[in-house]
């Protein structure tokens, strides 16, 4: 699929420098079919994993359940998955593991069995957990995959990466109406089918990979000499965990109550209320994928300025908007503020190439895991006040992005 990158040596305990192995792909351009696999996998999970805020609807009338324990499930979802991902990416820094991503769907495959079978509200907490933990498995990796396989377009790489991503979270409220809502919570079963056609596509591109991570050791990683300093590097994580907060957070509040939020403001069906939230998630994708190129030609602390504080205006109006124009304001929102994930996770990339998985993991893991705490935390602010309390309070959460004032410029090689 691409000629093999020379990524490490002997018994793999030196660090995965995925920076210094780019010139060989570089020449051949970026491997598509490779992109393609990683990317529709990355739907596939995602897809499964949206299922479960999806269903949401169902599972509290079926248990009587609050906000708060709704949150809650979010949170085991989401915890596992934040607290395991900086691991396996610090573990696969130092030993590159081609087939841990088809192993990790497998615990994916077994939630959804899981889920679709739990009687009692702990089950539930397990099985999202263990969806969760698929989670945390599947990001390090197939992001450091998703850059060995760029061709030097590393924006445009983890774009098409987040697609995938992206429409595999878009989807997970359209399948919800047509087939959960209809046939129940056993019809979740159905869904491991995914699961093992991701985990087959998963072991093909472990294949690829497991000739990358041979031979040959790595030259260490030179530092550019107009690098930033090793404490404005640190300021500048800060800073973009921060960013990544904002952005979060506030896609978190609509993902997890915007179906309540509809429901209960204008008085709409769960379908149709799924359908709106699909809506919202596409533009996500879309927003998600535009990033990266634009990232790669503008610079990427253009593009986060632009997505996070572009946003302010439409999220401020949205809790004030009718249910039409609500739908309008979503997608704009949508667009604007998720063009921003691509440009954060390479920039800190970039920042501290040496520890590529790791800061992947924690990138990715911050990203779940404000996602599941915020979740849990709007809950219960929910339940004492109201849904569009919550979300009045949310839209101050683009005003953030005026952190990106603290960001550096890195090298012109490094946009």
């Amino acid at each position: 699929m691409n000629k093999p990158v020379v990524v490490s040596e002997e018994t793999l305990t030196e660090p995965v420098v995925v920076a210094d192995v780019a010139p060989a792909a570089n020449a051949a351009g970026p491997a598509y079919v490779v992109l393609a696999g990683i990317s529709v996998s990355h739907f596939l999970n995602d897809t499964m994993q949206s299922l479960i805020a999806s269903v949401y609807p169902i599972l509290k009338d079926t248990y009587a359940l609050d906000f708060a324990q709704i949150g809650m499930i979010t949170l085991a979802f989401q915890f596992t998955a934040s607290l395991l991902q900086p691991v396996v990416g610090h573990y696969t820094d130092k030993k590159a593991q081609p087939y841990s991503l088809a192993i990790g769907m497998a615990s994916t495959f077994f939630g959804l069995l899981l889920l679709s079978a739990a009687q009692q509200y702990l089950v539930i907490l397990v099985a999202a957990a263990l969806v969760g933990l698929g989670s945390a498995v599947f990001h390090p990796e197939s992001a450091r995959i998703a850059r060995l396989a760029s061709g030097g377009r590393y924006g445009f790489a983890q774009s098409v990466f987040q697609l995938g991503g992206s429409f595999g979270t878009s989807m997970g409220p359209v399948l919800a109406a047509l087939i959960v809502v209809p046939f129940g919570q056993g019809s979740i079963a159905w869904f491991s089918s995914i699961a093992f056609l991701a985990i087959l596509i998963l072991w093909r591109i472990g294949r690829w990979y497991a000739p990358q991570i041979k031979a040959k050791k790595t030259a260490a990683v030179q530092s550019h000499p107009d690098a930033p300093s090793s404490r404005r590097v640190a300021v500048a994580l800060l800073v973009l965990v921060a960013l990544l907060f904002s952005k979060q957070l506030y896609v978190s509040s609509l993902s997890s109550y915007y179906i309540f939020y509809l429901i209960d403001r204008f008085g709409v069906s769960t379908q149709a209320a799924q359908i709106y939230l699909f809506i919202f998630l596409a533009a996500n994708a879309v927003g998600a994928f535009l990033g990266g190129p634009l990232g790669d030609r503008f610079g990427r602390k253009i593009v986060i300025w632009i997505s996070i504080l572009g946003a302010l205006p439409f999220t401020l109006a949205l809790p004030y908007a009718g249910l039409y124009t609500s739908a309008v304001l979503s997608v704009v929102i949508g667009l604007i503020i998720s063009s921003t994930t691509s440009s954060i996770i390479v920039f800190a990339q970039e920042l501290v190439p040496h520890r590529f998985g790791m800061i992947s993991g924690v990138f990715f893991g911050v990203a779940f895991g404000i996602g599941g705490l915020g979740a849990a935390v709007l809950g219960k602010l929910a339940d004492h006040t109201s849904i569009a309390f919550v979300y009045q309070v949310c839209a101050w959460l683009p005003a953030i992005g005026l952190l990106a004032v603290f960001l550096p410029k890195l090298p012109q090689h490094k946009r």
